[in-house]
């Protein structure tokens, strides 16, 4: 019954989610918000040093909590205009898989987003108390609420760029001008089509861009908040590893933006004194749910290191133990194997299914924050989950929870796959 459900996934099911994970767009749109992760990671922690987890008598907190405009500034002009960055990376990316130049193709998205801006001249109130003129941009619209137009105009802008490129509608310049002068020159062409067909739809026919994607989005992002796509999202990512397919690049290319709407929710909420308005962000998964890894093979990781009495099974859980720690759980998942193991595919799917639920519901009753720092992912769980919450020690308690009940769920299953190992192990040195 699984051999033929595995050839069935293998043939109708393994193809096209490959394709759909190399996608040459969606591809491009996985490496440029990965390409922006380290300012999300750094900027997201001056939070932590602004609302830090200290009594809130101490001195230095006291210290800290004045001075909180000033230590966010890095925070605001890194993971508060994630957009910007995560823009360019897609350009770069999308350029390099065509063949063009990637700093063009960045630049050329990173000035088509901000084409979609429109500066809003300083009130005469505010002229006169900070005692400066000109104009500002709606910043909301630079962080995760623009990430979506940010996504369609790199894309636009690229495909300009490489159709100008194609078709050999640019300005060649001869073989003796130096490479860097050259590129300048062939990217005239582009940028000037890119200028006047955003600018002119932004400005001249007064389009906006973010109210209509913002529209056509919001259910996606309200959907991504809730417990049964969070279930979903779980639920696909390990099927997917089950038959050996990287499940988290697949779900992942396209669920990534829209967490990174819900963290930004957070992080602005925080940052501005407000109640945290969402839980399913990124963190969520990445310290209550992919705990060890995904399938929260940490607990598997733990019974085979300490509890394993076959030789290979004793051997491998010693050898996978530390990486487990650190949440890299391929030698796991290939090490036992995990992939098309029918013994370990009902907790590999079910295990972070429920320590969801339990986290989930943790959360949502307050007895732990909810999310709004993305924590570096090779930190221990407690350490990561405890930062990830704003130093909420809660959440560190609630991780090592987790952990046990993920022992607890894999333990029968881990006791018949041990068993079989030692069986095969005593039959081989009996013959």
């Amino acid at each position: 019954m699984l051999d033929k459900f595995t050839q069935w996934v293998e043939k109708y099911l393994a193809g096209p989610m490959a394709t759909i994970a190399n996608q040459r767009h969606l591809r491009a749109i996985r490496d440029g918000i990965i390409a922006a992760l380290p300012l999300i990671i750094v900027g997201s922690f001056f939070l932590i040093i602004a609302f830090p987890p200290l009594p809130a008598s101490w001195g230095v907190t006291q210290f800290l909590q004045e001075n909180a405009g000033t230590i966010l500034l890095p925070y605001r002009m890194t993971m508060y205009i994630m957009a910007l960055y995560a823009t360019f990376g897609i350009g770069a990316s999308l350029a390099k898989s065509y063949g063009l130049d990637q700093v063009s193709g960045g630049i050329l998205a990173a000035i088509s987003f901000l084409l979609t801006l429109v500066p809003v001249a300083i009130p005469e109130e505010a002229v006169e108390l900070a005692g400066v003129s000109g104009f500002v941009l709606p910043m909301a619209n630079l962080g995760g609420g623009g990430m979506f137009v940010g996504i369609v105009t790199s894309i636009i802008a690229v495909e300009v760029y490489r159709f100008t490129d194609k078709s050999k509608f640019k300005i060649t310049m001869p073989e003796q001008v130096p490479p860097a002068v050259a590129r300048s020159f062939e990217s005239l062409t582009p940028t000037l089509i890119v200028m006047l067909l955003i600018g002119s739809i932004t400005y001249y026919l007064g389009f906006d861009w973010h109210s209509f994607v913002g529209k056509v989005i919001s259910p996606l992002v309200s959907a991504a908040d809730t417990l049964p796509s969070v279930l979903l999202l779980i639920f696909l990512t390990t099927f997917f590893w089950f038959f050996g397919i990287h499940g988290v690049s697949i779900v992942g290319s396209i669920a990534r933006p829209l967490w990174l709407q819900l963290l930004e929710q957070n992080s602005s909420a925080l940052a501005s004194g407000d109640a945290l308005p969402t839980i399913g962000a990124e963190p969520f998964y990445q310290w209550f749910v992919w705990i060890g890894g995904s399938g929260a093979t940490i607990g598997l990781a733990i019974l085979l290191a300490f509890r394993a009495k076959s030789e290979y099974g004793s051997k491998l859980g010693k050898a996978i133990i530390a990486p487990a720690i650190f949440n890299i759980n391929e030698p796991v998942i290939f090490g036992v194997p995990i992939v098309l193991n029918p013994t370990l595919m009902i907790p590999f799917i079910g295990a972070p299914m429920i320590l969801a639920i339990v986290a989930w519901f943790a959360t949502k009753l307050g007895l732990v924050s909810a999310v709004t720092v993305t924590a570096p992912w090779t930190l221990p769980g407690p350490i990561g989950a405890f930062l990830a919450t704003n130093g909420d020690w809660r959440a560190a308690v609630l991780n090592v929870v987790l952990i046990v009940l993920a022992v607890v769920i894999y333990y029968p299953f881990f006791k018949i796959y041990d068993k079989n190992e030692l069986a095969k192990e005593q039959g081989m040195t009996e013959k």
